[in-house]
């Protein structure tokens, strides 16, 4: 699942539980469910932030590759 259909399934669970209109058991399953989307997108931005910080810089700065990265 890519990060933004996760972030958008994820603002509609939001929207749904701040209703109130969600019966208990229903809630339940629907926070469960956004604790696991939340925990997918966190992991997806810790892993873009990881290849970010791994672009190589030259003497002036500038960006001179890359470095792989190894998630995990």
């Amino acid at each position: 699942m890519s990060f933004e259909d996760a972030l958008k399934e994820l603002e509609a669970i939001v929207s749904r539980l701040e209703s109130g209109d969600e019966p208990l058991d229903s809630a339940i399953t629907l926070y469960e469910r956004g604790s696991l989307l939340r925990q997918h997108c966190a992991e997806r931005l810790d892993a873009a932030q990881a290849r970010i910080e791994a672009i190589r810089l030259d003497a002036d700065g500038r960006p001179a590759g890359t470095t792989p990265f190894a998630a995990g």
